[in-house]
């Protein structure tokens, strides 16, 4: 699904003029080639679950509470004892540069400036060792668990070598994937794409360098589709970063994730990017919240958008969110500043929604806030 036109009267000329996030996609996609924008865009198949990650929010209402002086206001969260200034981190995503030159140092730079929680994604056009220099403090570093044990593990001593206090292992990308948007645009691609979408393993990764110096031999993927509770706990047990689990929907994987020891858990559908015809991630947190039951920390990602977007995951139990696409906009318009300006206007709505349902601080934030619409 691609919700923005080509051209128009109203396409920003600068970070500064963007009213909201969404006025940055239109740029991007002017200024990104066909083919890379509907890597980003596009859903799977029918894009049922891309509509239903913005369309959940509105399936929840918000109560405010009225006479509170929220005249100051904290948005800080803290996760793994570390504190951060808001709970809006970057959802790690592959091949930045396609967006931008500067790819994820871009990215990095933009956090820093706003000292944002960074994930890393495995195949970064920028390695880990680069990310974690321009974000100026560590990243967390996303995992895509290949079928060989040998490279997972090697991916792991990287990242832990280049200080990452915590492994996200994404657990939603067992399969393939019919993405149709991307498949129409890069249709309407004139450049000559055969070098970026050549079959084969050693073309896959040859702009991924954290999987530089990795033998890779007998590999014909990068994901795993026999990745089982095993390979949490073998991971669990090589490491001394948090294990986090990225994808988990359901109240019955959140309790695995207590009983396998998992540090933590990131409530998402990889931005409706691995499957089709599920329920949005919102709908699905409150669910997972219960199954925890406050043991470990509940993040969530897909679909945010809005200040709004995030008091209501906030109030349902996550401890963060994290948005991918919107800052992805950013980067293929302007770049860092566009970046910036994306967690910006996030920062400032979040504020603003916060003092209209009448907390001072995050810790405020309960279910009470919030109603089920209907």
């Amino acid at each position: 699904m691609v919700w923005a036109p080509l051209s128009g009267p109203d396409l920003i000329a600068n970070p500064a003029d963007a009213i909201n996030v969404f006025d940055f996609e239109p740029v991007a996609r002017k200024n990104v080639p066909p083919a890379h924008f509907g890597y980003m865009a596009s859903g799977i198949d029918d894009e049922v679950t891309l509509r239903a990650n913005r369309e959940g929010f509105a399936k929840f209402q918000l109560r405010p509470r009225r006479l509170n002086d929220v005249s100051q206001v904290d948005m800080s969260t803290e996760i793994f004892g570390v504190t951060w200034p808001s709970p809006i981190g970057i959802a790690p995503t592959g091949g930045n540069k396609a967006y931008h030159p500067e790819g994820e140092v871009a990215v990095a730079k933009a956090a820093r400036v706003g000292n944002h929680l960074q994930i890393l994604s495995t195949p970064a056009t920028t390695s880990v060792e680069a990310a974690t220099q321009a974000r100026g403090a560590p990243i967390w570093f996303q995992l895509y668990a290949s079928p060989s044990w040998t490279v997972a593990q090697a991916l792991v001593k990287r990242a832990e070598a280049a200080g990452c206090p915590v492994v996200a292992l994404t657990v939603d990308r067992m399969a393939g994937r019919n993405q149709e948007t991307l498949e129409r645009l890069k249709r309407t691609d004139t450049r000559d794409c055969k070098a970026c979408h050549m079959p084969g393993i050693q073309n896959s990764v040859r702009r991924k360098p954290n999987y530089d110096g990795i033998d890779l031999s007998g590999l014909r993927s990068l994901q795993s589709a026999n990745l089982t509770w095993d390979f949490v706990r073998r991971l669990k047990d090589s490491t001394r970063m948090n294990v986090v689990l990225k994808g988990i929907v359901t109240h019955e994987d959140a309790k695995l994730c207590v009983e396998n020891g998992v540090d933590g858990i990131i409530v998402s559908n990889h931005g409706a990017r691995a499957e089709d015809s599920g329920r949005s991630s919102i709908e699905c947190l409150p669910e997972v919240v219960d199954a925890i039951g406050g043991r470990i920390p509940v993040l969530i990602d897909s679909g945010f958008r809005r200040g709004t977007d995030i008091v209501k995951a906030l109030a349902l139990g996550a401890h963060g969110i994290f948005i991918g696409r919107p800052y992805l906009w950013g980067l293929g318009a302007f770049g860092q500043p566009g970046v910036e300006r994306v967690l910006e206007i996030l920062r400032t709505e979040l504020r603003v929604a916060m003092q209209q349902v009448g907390v001072r601080s995050l810790k405020e934030l309960t279910p009470t806030f919030v109603r089920r619409a209907g």
